[in-house]
C-alpha cells in the first residue's frame, strides 16, 4: 500500500478532428505522462476524448466530478477565440465557484513565449469537491503551465499552476496530494502539511 492516498483524476482532450480519428490525440498522453511524473500518489485516470461541443463537454465534466469521483479534472483544447472553442463556456456552466488565479497565471507563463497567449481563455472552477482546470492544447504548453519555468540550474523562474493544486484540493475536501519536488514543488502552509502515512 502506498504511503499516499490514491486519487482519481479526469483528463479530457477536446478536439473535433482527434475525436473523429483524423489525427492522433496528443493531449491525453501529455496529461497522463506529466501527472504520473509529478505525483507520488497512486492515480486512477479517467480519460475522455471528445468533440468541441459545449453540451457534451459540460456533461463530461459533470460525469467526472459527480459520478466518477474525480478530485481533479484537467482539460486540454478548445480555449481560444475561434467559434468552435467553447471549453471555457462549458466549464463555467457547471461551476459552483470560479478560481480566476489559475487562468491568470497560465497566461503569464505562456506570454513568456508568445504574445498570442492573451488570446487564451482558460478558466478553472470548483464543482463540489472537484477542481476543474482548462489547460492549453499543445503538450509543450501543458507541461510549461503545470510545471512552471526554470533556469539552467533548475531554479524556479515562474511558478507553474500545479504548485497550488494540492492545497486547493485540501481546502475543498479532497485527498492529500504529494508531488515529486524535482518536477513540481507544491506549496502548503506549515499548518496544512502532513507526514506520509505508514505504508503496509
Amino acid at each position: 500500500m502506498s504511503a499516499f492516498a490514491p486519487v482519481t483524476i479526469g483528463i479530457v482532450s477536446i478536439s473535433d478532428r482527434a475525436s473523429r480519428g483524423v489525427y492522433q490525440d496528443q493531449g491525453l498522453p501529455a496529461l497522463q505522462d506529466w501527472l504520473a511524473r509529478a505525483l507520488q500518489n497512486p492515480i486512477r485516470f479517467e480519460p475522455r476524448l471528445i468533440a468541441d461541443e459545449q453540451a457534451l463537454i459540460s456533461r463530461t465534466l459533470v460525469e467526472l466530478a459527480d459520478d466518477a469521483g474525480c478530485a481533479l479534472v484537467l482539460t486540454t483544447g478548445g480555449t481560444g477565440p475561434a467559434p468552435r472553442d467553447v471549453t471555457p463556456e462549458a466549464t463555467l456552466a457547471v461551476a459552483d465557484r470560479e478560481m480566476p488565479g489559475f487562468g491568470e497565471q497560465m497566461r503569464q507563463i505562456s506570454l513568456r513565449f508568445v504574445p498570442t497567449a492573451i488570446l487564451s481563455r482558460q478558466v478553472a472552477v470548483i464543482r463540489g469537491q472537484c477542481l476543474i482546470i482548462n489547460l492549453p492544447g499543445q503538450p509543450k504548453a501543458i507541461a510549461e503551465t503545470l510545471e512552471g519555468l526554470k533556469d539552467a540550474a533548475g531554479q524556479t523562474l515562474t511558478p507553474g499552476i500545479f504548485a497550488a493544486v494540492p492545497y486547493c484540493i485540501d481546502l475543498i475536501g479532497g485527498p492529500y496530494l504529494q508531488t515529486h519536488e524535482a518536477v513540481c514543488q507544491a506549496f502548503r502552509p506549515k499548518s496544512a502539511q502532513r507526514p506520509p502515512r505508514a505504508a503496509t
